[in-house]
């Protein structure tokens, strides 16, 4: 571990206030690590994924003799000093050729780790098209239902998102939108239909272990760039031309996040009263923000005995004194009830 280093000046200071955690982290610094044997293919594989992730990206041009499954100390070690928290290393044997691992860190501590192969690969000189500017943040794209049921291809979405995500931003502007990645699976085997893929995130919540021998489709990983042409209306015509690299991987090994681990990074910070009393946030009971921005809330009202409402005092409204007496009883003639009626109307006056 390293020593705790005490600021000597203002400089010193902010660098090191710069690292602490914030309420919105920027941009994930990625640390591609080449391993004692790492081929052709595994190298030219690292400098694509380095070209895309730039300028947030640390190349270790030098052999290292690093094993994530086995020994996660140098890992942990280089997080600290580069304030990284992402891995890449590439290591190519004899057992598994064409290995790639993601690794991802949290508090400079190993979150979780994926193990992929490289079965195919096209570099981008291949490709006589025009590249994405570096440090735009490419949309995303996943074409499968396995990737929000199958556990390990979530995880593999994870990590591919926290790899490609760049700085939190407010609006989108269409000419800042330079180029897609897409994510597509291979031929979906008939092990994996809706129903295992529900058995086995099922089997992943209450902690049970997964059939070894279970045949994961292939990962195909295309990257585009997105031309924006007129269509006579406001919106343009998109056009997409493959810029590559071209990738298709494997599953392999893979590394779950500790409980613990998971739910220190699941915590969120405290929120503002303003920010909940606009309904961001913590849900709150019968209020909701529509598609608009505008809160809505239900108000729940108890039955209501409508005989006691007050309303207006009309002369058709009022309870006359005949109609208290009973009918059979008023026999009196006609003259004198207007009689009386007359005499009621003067005193009135």
């Amino acid at each position: 571990m390293l020593r705790t280093i005490k600021p000597k000046n203002a400089r010193s200071k902010r660098a090191l206030q710069a690292r602490e955690p914030k309420e919105v982290e920027g941009p994930r610094t990625a640390i591609f690590v080449r391993g004692t044997h790492a081929g052709d293919k595994v190298q030219n594989a690292m400098k694509e994924l380095m070209a895309l992730k730039r300028p947030h990206a640390i190349s270790f041009s030098k052999k290292n003799a690093v094993r994530p499954f086995e020994d996660t100390s140098s890992l942990e070690f280089w997080a600290q000093k580069n304030d990284a928290s992402l891995f890449v290393v590439g290591q190519s044997t004899k057992k598994r050729p064409g290995g790639m691992t993601f690794v991802r860190m949290f508090d400079n501590r190993v979150f979780d780790m994926l193990e992929v192969g490289i079965e195919d690969f096209v570099s981008m000189q291949e490709f006589k098209t025009p590249k994405s500017t570096p440090g735009h943040k490419p949309l995303m794209h996943f074409a499968s239902e396995l990737f929000t049921t199958h556990p390990r291809l979530v995880q593999l979405k994870s990590f591919l998102l926290s790899f490609f995500n760049g700085e939190e931003i407010d609006g989108i502007h269409l000419a800042g939108l330079g180029h897609v990645v897409s994510v597509t699976l291979g031929p979906t085997p008939p092990s994996l239909s809706s129903t295992t893929s529900a058995t086995a995130t099922l089997g992943a919540i209450t902690g049970d272990v997964q059939p070894q021998g279970e045949a994961l489709p292939k990962v195909h990983i295309r990257s585009y760039t997105i031309r924006l042409l007129a269509s006579g209306t406001r919106v343009p015509r998109v056009e997409l031309t493959p810029m590559g690299p071209s990738l298709d991987l494997v599953l392999r090994r893979h590394q779950d996040a500790d409980p613990e681990l998971l739910k220190q990074a699941l915590r969120r910070p405290k929120l503002k009263k303003q920010d909940v009393e606009k309904g961001l946030g913590k849900k709150q009971k019968n209020l909701e923000v529509d598609e608009m921005g505008d809160l809505r809330g239900k108000i729940h009202v108890a039955k209501q005995n409508l005989g006691k409402l007050q309303t207006r005092k009309m002369k058709g409204l009022k309870s006359s004194k005949e109609e208290s007496v009973d009918v059979d009883e008023d026999d009196e003639d006609d003259e004198g009830v207007y009689a009386d009626a007359g005499r009621k109307r003067r005193r009135t006056e």
